[in-house]
């Protein structure tokens, strides 16, 4: 259990520090009042992910995303069970951060675009958000898998080159569909959304499993010895 609680509280600080900087300093910086911009929100859920990686690292390997759950589990690195569980808390976890920031938003004001961070995109641009999420969480995970390796890791810079390049995707990503590469970090926002979130949050779940699916075999392949 202790595996499962430290999911779930690393994807609460995630979507809580990632999206709470969308809630409430999103704004184009220099816009509207100290708004951080595209760069300030892809840094906040970067390192999200540095500081949850050496906190809880030791304990649950510091996955807070279903997609890097099943990259790990195909990549033979985890049990069924335990990657069933893992993003079951991990969901969990992201409903918990999205609820104090609907509280925090329902007892006071907010400055960013968005009030709960939850990921869409725009009319007939459907299949652009598709490639965009299935390629970039490939990306993240590939990373993942790569860095985390037993023989050819980054060891305990692991943590450092996972979070930033999270930092790049969403930099690159954000404007596109506000960056999920998670399915867990989607289905928070989108349940306290509601609406055009709720309808559209199947792609965000699709896609970046697509994405996973993708570098477990790309990893597999390149990190073999034979």
């Amino acid at each position: 259990m202790k595996k499962y609680i430290t999911e779930m509280i690393g994807t609460m600080v995630l979507v809580l520090m990632g999206c709470g900087s969308a809630v409430f300093a999103g704004s184009m910086a220099g816009t509207v009042g100290a708004g951080v911009g595209t760069i300030g929100v892809a840094l906040a859920f970067g390192l999200s992910v540095v500081a949850m990686a050496y906190a809880i690292g030791g304990v649950s390997g510091c996955h807070i995303n279903p997609a890097i759950t099943l990259g790990v589990f195909l990549s033979g690195r985890m049990s069924g069970k335990d990657a069933g569980m893992y993003m079951v808390f991990q969901t969990i976890g992201a409903i918990i951060g999205s609820a104090v920031l609907y509280a925090l938003v329902s007892t006071g004001a907010h400055g960013g675009p968005t009030a709960t961070g939850s990921n869409s995109f725009g009319e007939g641009m459907m299949l652009q958000a598709f490639i965009a999420e299935a390629v970039f969480t490939f990306i993240f995970v590939l990373v993942v898998l790569g860095s985390t390796d037993e023989k050819k890791g980054a060891g305990n810079l692991a943590g450092l080159a996972i979070g930033l390049t999270l930092v790049l995707v969403h930099i690159v990503c954000i404007p596109i569909t506000g960056t999920s590469v998670n399915p867990a970090r989607s289905i928070g926002p989108a349940l306290f959304q509601g609406g055009e979130a709720l309808s559209q949050l199947w792609l965000f779940i699709v896609a970046p499993f697509v994405g996973a699916f993708l570098s477990s075999i790309v990893w597999r392949i390149i990190a073999s010895d034979k």
